[in-house]
This record gives structure tokens, sequence and C-alpha cells, in this order.
């Protein structure tokens, strides 16, 4: 059972210095993870914290992940952690909460008034040096994230007990190149006395615990972004508080396609009448919302339709599938048939009354034109919406899935949202002819030898071990050439590579509905990513020549010839011929974390060229 840790008030920030941009509020600096300010470290509270927030709707999405709607942060809240700061010149070493009970003793009244609980400067009472925040911090395997146990180091490493009142000093060595044994912690109460020697060695709390006879190292079972302790059992690592292994966000993403990116859509979410509807729901118990939607559903639609100027038949409708659609067709965000709803609105399949279009446009292009083997149609998308959603976030290891160990949840079960941004942007989207694929496969067995490579590479991975998949020589393919168009079409439209992403479609007819396509996106969160540079480049007077090149400079890479001839390489060894001079791409911009490479695919090999995909082109 979790235990509520005592909040106090909130303190105002200054939002010139401690603010960060909405999209780092999902990805890297998202709730649970450490944030390096000016002059402290703080941790991203839990949105039930948040001050301001901006609702997003996208209905499937939602429905997808078991929330109502998500929410974009305007005025995030923090928690104070890492707790523990060293003066540089009196080297004194303890708590915020004691350093600030010292501030409050000295202080003057008028400093006390402006700055009451020590938020605007971190400063030494007696010195007057502004305090240096603690280096290392300890996390475990199910998430918890907690201060180096300082006072019950420096003791059991001095073989004392720990004393009645410790009094720690944090000292550093003349000599720069000492390392962790040039790093000294000292009690001045009892004179124990020790260094940082094997802090970072995964087993030293166990030894330091003899094995189970005791259990003084333990995890405190600390989540400073929710206030809560709970208990965990385990013994907790020690790693630097930058280090990456820290935090790893689980970010979902999906793209709004019709009907629910249609102008009256949108027009019913912006409205003031349906916000009040919203509010009125969510005021009500779990048990009695639908019974109060249904009474009340007509008078709804009739004041949001006269709000917006629409038809009252056509406004009822929409609510009605938002809030009384059957639950049990809903789709998890993780499967094939999620993507197959996408790859229908790419393709064409699902059609839109004309003058509906709201966040999603597309048109298709005669792919004749284009003079290119292996494509059987090309849209571009002038218009796109794409939010990406955090659930969770793990330390240690990433975890990919609510259900895998380690995964901690954002939000209380019984918050209705989920932390959001949304992006506006184009596309280029490009379908493949499948048929071509199966001969390529059928006719080069040497193509599913290098993937079947892959899949045992995989297999015994971390990821692999807990998430069993099979990756085809088809997948391996369209993902490689969706990094090597991003990096050439980069160069040719003027975006930046980190302002491009890539989407995926993929499967075989007994997942669902076939599906070998590629959709390249701005993925820019400002007025950037709609300039439509990247649409023009779609058009057959450009996009030949784009794909020409990008498989052009994949005939060689500087790393050649240990590049192309790898066996494994990369995380885990979950590529075969790529690295970073070649198809490795920001991680922003690639779907499977710059995994499941292989130029191999594309242009061949120095054996066999006729293995490549695209050999003829």
């Amino acid at each position: 059972m979790a235990e509520e840790v005592k909040v106090k008030d909130k303190i105002q920030l200054n939002k010139v210095t401690h603010s960060v941009r909405a999209a780092q509020a999902v990805l890297q600096y998202g709730v649970g993870a450490m944030v390096d300010f000016p002059d402290q470290t703080l941790v991203t509270a839990a949105p039930e914290y948040w001050s301001g927030t901006t609702k997003i709707f996208d209905d499937r999405f939602a429905k997808a992940l078991g929330v109502d709607y998500f929410a974009m942060p305007t005025d995030i809240s923090y928690a104070r952690f890492p707790e523990w700061y060293f003066c540089p010149k009196c080297r004194k070493f303890q708590p915020l909460s004691k350093w600030i009970k010292d501030y409050q003793k000295k202080a003057k009244d008028k400093q006390l008034q402006r700055d009451y609980n020590m938020v605007e400067s971190l400063q030494c009472p007696d010195c007057k040096q502004d305090l240096v925040v603690a280096r290392i911090v300890t996390v475990c395997e199910k998430g918890h994230l907690n201060d180096f146990p300082w006072v019950k180091w420096v003791h059991a490493r001095s073989k004392m007990p720990v004393c009645g009142n410790p009094v720690l000093r944090f000292k550093t060595g003349a000599s720069g190149t000492e390392g962790l044994e040039g790093l000294t912690v000292e009690c001045d109460t009892c004179k124990a006395r020790t260094t940082l020697k094997d802090a970072f060695n995964k087993e030293i709390f166990e030894e330091l615990d003899g094995n189970g006879e005791r259990e003084d190292f333990i995890c405190p079972g600390n989540h400073p972004f929710k206030h809560t302790k709970e208990p965990c059992g385990c013994h907790p690592r020690t790693v630097q508080r930058g280090a990456s292994s820290v935090y790893f966000p689980l970010v979902h993403s999906s793209l709004v396609i019709p009907p629910y990116a249609d102008r009256l859509n949108t027009k019913i979410e912006k409205s003031k009448a349906y916000e009040e509807c919203v509010v009125i729901i969510e005021d009500e118990e779990p048990e009695d919302r639908l019974d109060t939607i249904r009474k009340r559903l007509s008078k709804w639609a009739d004041k949001i339709a006269l709000e917006i100027g629409a038809l009252k038949t056509d406004v009822e409708k929409i609510l009605t599938d938002k809030w009384l659609k059957d639950s049990d067709t809903v789709t998890d965000v993780d499967s094939v048939q999620y993507r197959i709803e996408e790859y229908l609105a790419l393709t064409g399949e699902i059609s839109t009354p004309k003058g509906s279009l709201g966040d999603f446009s597309r048109e298709s292009m005669h792919v004749d034109e284009y003079g290119l083997p292996h494509i059987k149609g090309i849209s571009l998308v002038d218009k796109v919406r794409v939010v990406h959603a955090l659930t969770g976030f793990s330390r240690l290891e990433p975890v990919i899935s609510k259900d895998d160990r380690g995964y901690v949840d954002v939000k209380k079960p019984e918050t209705n949202w989920y932390p959001a941004y949304e992006v506006r942007g184009e596309g280029i989207f490009i379908e493949f002819r499948q048929d071509d694929i199966e001969k390529w496969i059928a006719n080069n067995p040497e193509v599913s030898e290098r993937a079947k490579r892959l899949n045992e590479n995989y297999a015994n991975s971390f990821i692999g071990k807990n998430h069993p998949r099979n990756i085809t020589p088809k997948f391996i393919m369209l993902h490689t050439l969706s990094h090597l168009l991003i990096s050439q079409l980069s160069f040719e439209c003027g975006y930046s590579i980190a302002s491009l992403s890539e989407r995926l479609y993929c499967a075989e007819q007994e997942d669902g509905k076939q599906m070998a396509g590629v959709l390249i996106y701005t993925a820019s969160g400002d007025s950037e990513g709609t300039l439509g540079g990247l649409v023009r480049q779609g058009r057959s007077d450009a996009f030949p020549k784009i794909l020409r090149k990008a498989i052009g400079k994949a005939k060689t890479c500087s790393n050649d010839p240990v590049c192309i001839m790898s066996h494994g390489q990369g995380r885990d060894s979950l590529n075969l011929a790529a690295c970073h001079a070649c198809a490795l791409l920001p991680e922003t911009c690639c779907e499977e974390r710059n995994a499941f490479l292989d130029r191999g695919m594309i242009i061949g090999t120095f054996e066999d060229k006729k293995i490549g995909f695209w050999n003829d082109l």
C-alpha cells in the first residue's frame, strides 16, 4: 500500500528560468524525470498537481488508452529532488530541509518575506555560496527514485553504527584523476569517513546488507513525482543523476483520421458548450455517466449546434459516437488493427464527404507519372494532426507496454486524461506493391537468412525476451528505406532531420490486412511543419530524383566494408548493414529506436548485389 507524503503549499517559480516546451514535458522531461534548471534540480510532478493544461481531443486514441481526453501542459508543477545539497566552501552536506531550517534561523526578515522557503536563491546561510546538488541518486527496477543513502553509507563503510546526530561534509581530492576514491564523505560528529569507491557496483548494497542478513539498504520505495512511498524489497542501483538509464518514457502516437479529423468534429470540441458538457460528465459518478448522457444528449446537441452554426442531427450523431459507442469495439493502440484504420485513411479507402475535412487532407497522385518500380501508390498528405501521449515510464530498462515489469503509470487510476502534445504538419505516404515484395523474398533465400539473423539477436535481447515478435524481410526493407528517404528529404526540402518522422505500415493478410507502406511526416510542434515544403517534394517532378539519390547514397558508407559485412551492430546487435554514417537517425524520427535496419535489403551486399530490393533502380 502506497503511503502519501504530506505536500506543502505550492510555490511559484520564475517562468523564464523554470520552463520547458510542451514536447519536452511529454518526452525527455516528462512526469517522473529530473530536470536540471540553472539553480536547482527538480522532478516533473504527476499531472494531478499541474496548474494549467489545454485539452486535446482524439476519441479513437483516447478510447484505445482508456481515457476521456488528453491535455497539453501550460503550467507544470515540480517536486524538489534530489534533496541533498552541499556548500562548495564549507563543504557542509545535508538535506534541503535542514538547509531551509538554517536559512530561516539566520536570514533577515525582509529576505524571509520575499523567499521564505529558499526557492529564489539556494545559498549556504553562512558562506553565501550557491549550493550544489548531489551528483548521484539510486533507482530500482520497480521505478523508484531515491537519494543516495549518504548517512548509512558513510557509517556502514566505516564499520560504525549511525550516530545520534550525523553532520556530513563532502570533500574532493586535490587531484582530478582520483575518480571515486577522491570523493570523500565524513561525519563531523563521530568522525566516520569513507569514499565513494564501489558505490556504482551493482551488488554493493546487497553486500553491505550481508546478502540478506540485514535490510538497511533496501530501496525506500520513493516516487517523488507523486509524493508517495511504497514497500519495495529491492536493492537499488547507484546511477549518475543525468544518466540515460534514470528515465525511459513510454510515449504512444496516433494520427487523427476521418471521421475524428472532420471540421465539424473539431468545431464541436472547441466550443464552450461542449466544454460545459464534459465538466458535467466528469462530475458524475462513473456508474451514472451513461444515464446522464442519454438523458441530456438531445439538449446538449441543440446547444452546441446553436453555438457553432451546425445541424442538430449532425452534432447529435457525433456526440453519440463519442460517448455512447459500444466499448467492446475499442482497439488496442499497439495492435495491427489500429494501424489498419490509419492505413485505410492514407490510401483513400475511407472516404470523407467533400468540404468536411478538418485536420486530415490527402491528394492521391497518378503513380504512372513517377516511372518508379515497386510503387503502388503515392499520396500527398496536405494536412495531418499527430497526438503524442505519455502514459508511463521505467528506470534502468526501457518498457514498451504497461504490462512490463518496472512500468510506472504517470497518473492516478481515477484520473481520466494523459499528458500529451500535438503537432500539425504534412506528409508523404508511399504504398508498395505486395506482389513485388513477395517475389523478391521468394527468389532470394539470403534475404530470409539476414532477417533470421536479426530475429535471433532480438530474441536474445532484453525486450525480445519479454515481447517476442517476428521481424520480416518486408519490415526491414520498409524501415531502412524510410530512414534513407528521411535523410535525403531533409536535404531537399529544408527541414531538419529531427523535424521529420516515420510511421510504418507492415502486416500480412492473417493479421487482418496486407499492408506495405511508409508515411514520412513533419513532426515539428510549430508552424514550420505546415509550410508545404515536404508535400512539394512528393510530386512526380521531384520524388523520383529523391528516391534514386537516397538509394544511390546507400551503396556506400564511410564505415564500409565493416558496416556492409556486419552480422550485428547497434543496440543489442539489432542492425546489420546500418550505422550512424549511413542509416541511423535521431531518436525522435524513428519508431523502432533505430533498430531493425539493413542496407543489404536495399542495395545488396558485396557478395550478392541482387538480393537488394532496389538494386534495379
